[in-house]
């Protein structure tokens, strides 16, 4: 098989972006450490690296591994300790009832995507991705790819729906439970946008005009920033100031958090009035995107507004005809 390994240079290093062929059990053990070292959630474990090895679509599985490694003196060493992001993924099947008569039922679902956070803020999570669509249309053969994320994470919106132009297909309340960790709280519902990536698909988006709707007042959900004492000391939150689901202009924007990652881990406090925020930010925008899905505003976009020093973050809704 070819276009296996690929090598991109990001700011004068290196980085190799490699599928796993391993037959070695052991060569598995790294992407669960990097698994934990990102999520840190242990419960939420990878299976043994027995299994995974055997899960492999070059073995006896139908999963695809991809590791990132950083270059060292000149040469690339796959161990753990260069090991800095991966994903991992398995072939599923759409319509239960078709199952695996036609190749075009099928697709892949992409469980895992990760950067270490030292090497976080170089391009490497679009870099990955661009990499497994590749290997699914080369190798697998396969042309659709899904995956879950949270709708409120403004870094996945803009790989996912504005980069990769992928369609949410469905919104999934509290999908994971009770699931804690680094990125989550265990009090924070953790809903999901459920979204589909078609990779035959070009993108074709209609003509809006982000800073005229923003103006115009045409927002479903509209956010204010206060300062509130946070678990580091005073900052600046968005909280959510405004939602209206009466309106019904052609196009809506839904605001999110610019970084809801930094206000979990700010609001992680006693007082009840800070601790709340990033619930009444998971139940207002369940709200939002519920309703609006329901009357047939479907997202094309998700923007970020820049003004004076400000920055926005906008999910771009638009009404489909019946």
């Amino acid at each position: 098989m070819r276009g296996l390994e690929r090598i991109h240079e990001i700011k004068g290093n290196k980085y190799l972006f490699r599928v796993e062929t391993s037959d070695n059990h052991h060569d598995y053990n790294k992407y669960e450490e990097l698994r934990n070292e990102v999520w840190r959630e242990p419960n939420d474990n990878l299976s043994g690296s027995r299994n995974m090895m055997c899960e492999n679509f070059l073995h006896e599985g139908s999963s695809l591994f991809i590791g990132v490694f950083v270059e060292e003196e000149g040469s690339f060493e796959l161990d753990s300790e260069h090991l800095i992001g991966f994903s991992y993924g398995f072939l599923g099947i759409k319509d239960k009832e078709i199952a695996y008569r036609e190749p075009g039922n099928l697709q892949f679902y992409s469980q895992y995507t990760c950067v270490r956070p030292d090497f976080e803020n170089l391009g490497l999570g679009i870099l990955i991705k661009e990499f497994q669509r590749d290997i699914m249309m080369e190798e697998f053969g396969v042309f659709t790819i899904t995956c879950t994320y949270d709708p409120l994470t403004g870094v996945n919106a803009y790989r996912n729906i504005h980069r990769f132009g992928m369609d949410v297909i469905g919104y999934k309340e509290a999908y994971y439970g009770d699931f804690g960790g680094l990125l989550n709280r265990l009090d924070v519902p953790c809903d999901r946008f459920f979204v589909s990536w078609n990779l035959k698909k070009d993108i074709h988006r209609p003509d809006y005009d982000l800073d005229s709707l923003v103006e115009s007042g045409f927002l479903a959900l509209r956010a204010e920033k206060e300062t509130v004492k946070g678990r580091s000391g005073p900052v600046e939150l968005e909280k959510v100031k405004e939602i209206n689901l009466e309106l019904g202009h052609e196009f809506l924007l839904v605001e999110i958090p610019v970084d809801f990652y930094t206000m979990l881990k700010e609001t992680d406090v006693a007082e009840d009035q800070t601790r709340n925020i990033p619930i009444e930010w998971r139940i207002k925008t369940r709200e939002a995107f519920q309703a609006l899905l329901k009357r047939n505003y479907r997202i094309i976009d998700f923007r970020k507004i820049e003004k004076d020093r400000q920055e926005r973050d906008f999910y771009i809704l638009m009404r489909e005809s019946n």
